[in-house]
């Protein structure tokens, strides 16, 4: 039997209105998911853009509703975290142990707009009277969400609030795999994080519970740089944004460091000009970490890589959610990591467009929409 769910639905004109959708019941390997929480990124702002109408959001958390018949991670009332880089496990990748980057389910890799079209049937929500597509095939800003078993991970601390579990799948994820998973960054070594917005501020985390001896942050905003420290920052260097390529910053870095450049380096900005900048913070054989997902074309200097410097640009911090969302939770509860902190402010899904417009202005480290 269909349910009613109140969402969030990009046209894709850059709009975006709050209407019902239709959700119906979970096909065999499907999973019917009441969303308590959503956390916002800056994709979910991009999905405005992306052509068609789409149920919006794709980081959540929820309570289990219904489960198809062959469902058997998660039964009914489990509290779960939905993720949305979904692997199929027979593909290369997923055979190599990247259910990141997944040939066939991934919403980036193989669909590259947000989502997949067949991996989902389509009949699975409807929006005056016809199908709609999820964004990250989940669409988590909206009441419920029907999704496949495995784009949810039963949340191992069935207690944990709503909104701290929600962003776990997306934004925490990221930056804190990025250090842990993608640099796997050693104990008592060096790191720079440039950019301390949500993003960042998971790469330091991570470079913390790492046990790294020098955590530097830089970033243009004062207030910002006081959350890093809050956060595991040890140093910080308040740049100046007519510093090209961040260069300055990097002698800064150096004096900081030796004289030699950190080991580590994550840019965490998303500005394109500063795609090539940890380079230039990090010493010889050092390890730069493009953690923002840059995609336009950029000018890099080769000078920067000498000499044997490694330049990584991975996906969602290489996530493998069955096993990673576990660790983040535990370190959470152990209190090595704080998630609580992080969110700013919460909204419901009707204050949508002003959770965005706080977003935007970098009033928040993170927004989250709380649903009843």
């Amino acid at each position: 039997m269909s349910i009613l769910s109140k969402s969030a639905i990009a046209k894709g004109d850059g709009t975006f209105i709050i209407d019902n959708v239709t959700v119906a019941d979970p096909l065999k390997d499907e999973v019917l998911v009441a969303i308590k929480a959503a956390g916002l990124c800056h994709t979910d702002h991009d999905s405005l853009h992306w052509g068609k109408p789409i149920v919006m959001g794709h980081e959540g958390a929820g309570i289990v509703k219904a489960i198809g018949r062959n469902v058997r991670t998660v039964k009914v009332g489990d509290a779960v975290i939905l993720n949305w880089a979904t692997p199929c496990g027979e593909c290369f990748q997923c055979k190599n142990g990247n259910e990141h980057i997944c040939e066939n389910n991934s919403p980036v890799v193989a669909g590259g707009n947000g989502y997949t079209p067949g991996h989902a049937h389509l009949e699975g929500t409807n929006w005056n009277g016809k199908p709609i597509l999820r964004s990250f095939n989940i669409g988590t800003l909206s009441e419920y969400t029907l999704v496949k078993e495995s784009a949810v991970v039963k949340n191992p601390f069935q207690n944990m609030p709503f909104p701290a579990a929600s962003i776990v799948s997306c934004g925490v994820m990221t930056g804190f795999g990025s250090a842990v998973n993608t640099a796997q960054v050693k104990e008592n070594s060096s790191a720079v994080v440039l950019g301390t917005g949500g993003v960042g501020l998971n790469v330091i985390q991570g470079i913390k519970v790492s046990k790294a001896s020098k955590i530097i942050a830089i970033d243009i905003n004062q207030n910002r740089l006081d959350m890093a420290i809050e956060f595991g920052a040890t140093h910080t260097i308040l740049a100046d944004k007519n510093d090209k390529g961040l260069l300055k910053a990097a002698l800064i870095v150096k004096q900081m460091t030796d004289g030699r450049g950190a080991d580590y380096a994550f840019e965490c900005t998303a500005i394109p000009a500063l795609g090539a900048a940890p380079l230039a913070m990090v010493r010889n054989a050092g390890t730069a970490v493009q953690v923002s997902g840059i995609e336009q074309e950029i000018l890099i200097d080769m000078a920067l890589f000498e000499w044997d410097k490694i330049y990584i640009n991975p996906l969602y911090g290489k996530c493998n959610p069955q096993t990673d969302f576990p660790k983040i939770i535990a370190h959470y509860r152990n209190k090595e990591i704080k998630l609580d902190e992080m969110i700013t402010r919460t909204y419901p899904l009707e204050n949508l467009q002003q959770a965005f417009d706080d977003m935007l202005s970098g009033k928040n480290a993170k927004g989250v929409i709380v649903f009843e």
